[in-house]
Formats: structure tokens, C-alpha cells, sequence
């Protein structure tokens, strides 16, 4: 009597602790993530991430799948911004997922276990974003979760390595208090400027992405580009595309107003920096600022 009891009470706490756990990786198997292509370029690009920090603690990278096709798959893990995504829309449509709390809000997610999501599917880990950035901080936040540190590239956090892997299935929201937050490579010569001529030649997309990369999974959304002899726009054509691609804004230094890094001027050779003798001049290196800055999303120095 007492033994069944027992197995009873063990039962009843084994199953709670399913209820309040998602499974990402089991037995030599991961979840597959679904994402939209309809979505914006850098959710797909953070749930490729996702895809790899996956592999990186089980060494079993689960498929990232861009259709609404789940091939017999009953669990699966959806990422998806509110307005960008069909299989998102449908949950919201369904009422199985409830987005008030984010809806029309600046940087804001949502993670959610839902039950019974889709036809043939049993269970659905949805990482929801009001917006671009919404979507991407949800779906680091995971990369968080499981042990990934946002400091992996920059300062050589290790990653533990695990063959089981489970994520908290309880809701859980988040925003910014904070609008507008990130970094600034101030002073960055000698130190960081050798390292990264050495290590990738200049600063270029190729160095840039990894700090986009880190200031996305920080939470943070903003950067103040490197300024000793650098310029943003003109050291590599991509810099600005890819940032504005991964979501982040991109602005200038206390000393370069309107889009237009200092070393530009000494290399334009357009006369006096000064205002009263040369008006016309700075006024048009300053009107091509904005205009090659175009719809990218940028605060401008004055």
C-alpha cells in the first residue's frame, strides 16, 4: 500500500515537472526551430544562432525549418514577430496565444508553452516579439537560458557542455526600461585596432558583426562606432547594411555631427574645419551624411 503511494506521489511530481519544463534536447535529438521567411532578415540570422548555441552545449544542432510544414514533428520550437509570421498569427487567431502584453510595444517578447498549437502538433515552445529586436532579444534569451553567455566571442566564455537540455515552459515577458542602450569603442587605439587589423584586417563587417552580434544578445540596440583614423561608412560599404540588417542603430561621436566621422574631413580635403570661413563646404559634407545614411536606422549627432 505504502509502495503504491509512493509511486503515486512520484508520478504526480515527475509530471509537474514536465509540465513546468520544455525539452530543447534529448536523448541525441534536438527540437526543430521554425521560423518564417517572411520575417525580418535578423530574426532568421538570430534563429540560425539559436540553431548553433544549441549545437554548441548538446553537440546536436536541431534543423531550422522555414516552412509551415512540421512533417510529423509533435514538438517544436516557433520564433516569429507579431505581423510577420502566418503560424503566429493563426495562435493569435486561435486566442492560444495572448500577445497584449507586448502588442504595439517598443522591444518587447514573449515566451510561451502552448499545448495543441497546430493540427498533430502536442507542444510548442513560441518565442514572440513585438518587433524586429522584440523577436531577436526573445530568441537570445533562450541562447541565454541554456548556458550560451553573450560574452562568448568577446571575452572567451566557455560553454558547458550538456546532453540534456530543458528550458523553463512558464511565460515569461520582457521590455526595455530603457530606450536607446549599447556601446562606444572609445579609444580604441592602440589596443583593440591592432587586434583587429590583426585578427580581420580593419574595421570591417567582419569584426563588426560579432559586436552587432554581442550588443543583440546583451539586449542592446545601439553603437557608437570605432573614430580614431575609422570611419563607419567609408572603412567597408557593408558596415552600415549589416547593421542595420542585424537591428542595430547606428550613430556618431560627440565630435561627428550629422553621419560623418572626423577622418573624413582630413581625407576630403575641404578646407578649414570652420564654420564662418567655410559654410558651403561643411554644409555639403554634412547634407551627404544624411544622405547616405538614408533609411537606416540612425540617431544623428549635431
Amino acid at each position: 500500500m505504502k509502495s503504491g503511494i509512493l509511486f503515486i506521489v512520484f508520478f504526480l511530481v515527475f509530471a509537474d515537472l514536465h509540465a513546468q519544463q520544455f525539452v530543447l534536447s534529448s536523448q541525441g535529438k534536438s527540437i526543430p526551430l521554425y521560423v518564417s521567411q517572411s520575417d525580418f532578415a535578423g530574426v532568421l540570422r538570430a534563429a540560425e544562432d539559436l540553431k548553433k548555441d544549441i549545437g554548441r552545449v548538446t553537440e546536436v544542432e536541431p534543423k531550422l525549418i522555414t516552412t509551415n510544414n512540421f512533417n510529423n514533428e509533435k514538438t517544436i520550437v516557433l520564433i516569429g514577430t507579431i505581423g510577420k509570421n502566418h503560424l503566429i498569427g493563426e495562435l493569435i487567431k486561435s486566442k492560444k496565444l495572448n500577445v497584449e502584453a507586448i502588442a504595439g510595444k517598443w522591444e518587447a517578447y514573449l515566451i510561451q508553452t502552448i499545448s495543441n498549437p497546430f493540427p498533430n502538433v502536442d507542444r510548442a515552445l513560441v518565442i514572440a516579439g513585438s518587433d524586429k529586436r522584440g523577436t531577436i532579444f526573445g530568441t537570445y534569451e533562450i541562447s541565454n537560458q541554456i548556458g550560451v553567455s553573450p560574452w562568448y566571442w568577446w571575452a572567451d566564455v566557455p560553454v558547458k557542455k550538456q546532453t540534456e537540455l530543458f528550458v523553463s515552459a512558464e511565460r515569461q515577458v520582457d521590455m526595455p526600461l530603457v530606450k536607446y542602450r549599447g556601446i562606444f569603442l572609445n579609444d580604441e587605439q592602440p589596443a583593440l585596432g591592432g587586434w583587429v587589423r590583426e585578427n580581420y584586417g580593419g574595421f570591417n563587417s567582419k569584426f563588426y558583426t560579432n559586436v552587432f552580434e554581442l550588443i543583440l544578445r546583451l539586449k542592446g540596440n545601439f553603437l557608437w562606432p570605432a573614430m580614431w583614423g575609422q570611419s563607419f561608412y567609408t572603412e567597408d560599404p557593408l558596415n552600415p547594411k549589416l547593421a542595420d540588417e542585424y537591428g542595430i542603430v547606428i550613430s556618431t561621436s560627440h565630435h561627428e555631427p550629422m553621419m560623418r566621422a572626423h577622418v573624413e574631413w582630413q581625407r576630403a580635403n575641404k578646407g578649414a574645419w570652420n564654420y564662418s570661413s567655410n559654410e558651403k563646404a561643411l554644409q555639403e559634407f554634412w547634407r551627404e551624411g544624411i544622405t547616405r545614411m538614408g533609411n537606416y536606422e540612425s540617431i544623428v549627432t549635431l
